[in-house]
């Protein structure tokens, strides 16, 4: 017979484990999500969209990508579309496909190439006014960027950003299917992912630190979304979003799934308000264009 003290043992691991439980499974079947909305709401997409590189080898297909990805987008009415892995260059401006409904953005122009023919990073696009913008640099590759928006007598800033990823190549997929079928070459295989993986998460950590440090001194109500690169439970999550509200969360059902190249649920995009707004309802949109899916949300200022 077990004794009294060791009933409490895996009550006691659950207790520890809620939040990072609390923080991966969303409880609202059947939410749904309606394109009409009251005049008063902000509703905000984001979504990795992968350079407009889509999902098919077909050549012909992929230029059209770009097109497609822009309608994907603007058929939501979003009021401030944030975007990763977003790029534009001379003879190919990207920027051209949103300017005309969207009037205003900062982009981050993390990446140049051909004396900055070439540019790539987070954007930030919106129907309303932009009255101040700003960038704070990583110590590697990209940034946190922000934009104040003025909607009506309001004024709330948004941020986007694109944390550290593993960087896998394909050799390191073919690396990580040697590992799950124990190949000879699998010790090799673990040591190549493991170095990378391990680089990525300390990289992360300092990201998310800064992200938490600026957001904090945010005169505004605000919101930030992003890639993160990491999951729910994990340090950079729990970090950047503190006391913030995760849109999925409240308006979500399950796990959720945002990425798909590794795992059938894989949740490592989001949004995040501030505890001055009310998330009136969230979506995943999964438009097969990227290896990201799409996240759109609703949100109340709260006066």
């Amino acid at each position: 017979m077990a004794k009294p003290v060791m009933v409490w043992i895996p009550l006691l691991t659950l207790a520890i484990g809620w939040q990072q439980i609390n923080a991966m499974f969303a409880w609202h079947p059947g939410s749904g999500f309606s394109k009409k909305r009251h005049d008063n709401i902000l509703r905000i997409a984001d979504w990795n969209i992968q350079s407009f590189n889509g999902l098919s080898k077909n050549k012909e297909v992929k230029k059209l990508i770009r097109n497609d990805v822009a309608e994907s987008i603007m058929k939501l009415h979003p009021d401030v579309i944030c975007l990763q892995e977003f790029n534009t260059a001379v003879g190919t401006d990207n920027i051209s496909l949103f300017s005309k409904q969207y009037r205003y953005h900062y982009f981050s122009k993390d990446y140049q190439r051909a004396n900055g023919g070439y540019q790539s990073g987070c954007i930030i696009f919106s129907k309303f006014p932009v009255i101040d913008s700003g960038k704070i640099k990583y110590p590697v590759a990209e940034s946190l960027i922000y934009a104040d928006i003025v909607k009506g007598d309001d004024t709330i800033r948004v941020y986007t950003t694109h944390l550290q990823s593993f960087k896998f190549k394909k050799e390191d997929y073919n690396d990580i299917e040697k590992i799950r079928y124990q190949e000879d070459e699998d010790l090799s295989a673990s040591m190549n992912i493991f170095r990378k993986m391990k680089l990525a998460f300390s990289r992360r950590g300092i990201q998310a630190n800064m992200v938490r440090d600026e957001t904090d001194k945010s005169p505004y109500p605000s919101v930030i979304c992003g890639d993160f690169n990491d999951v729910p439970n994990s340090y950079a999550y729990f970090k950047i979003r503190g006391e913030r509200q995760d849109a999925f969360l409240h308006k979500g059902f399950a796990i959720g799934r945002t990425f798909i190249a590794l795992a059938p649920t894989l949740r490592i995009d989001y949004i995040l308000p501030s505890r001055r707004f009310t998330v009136k309802q969230f979506d995943m949109v999964d438009e097969g264009l990227s290896d990201h899916i799409m996240l759109v949300t609703d949100i109340l200022l709260q006066k």
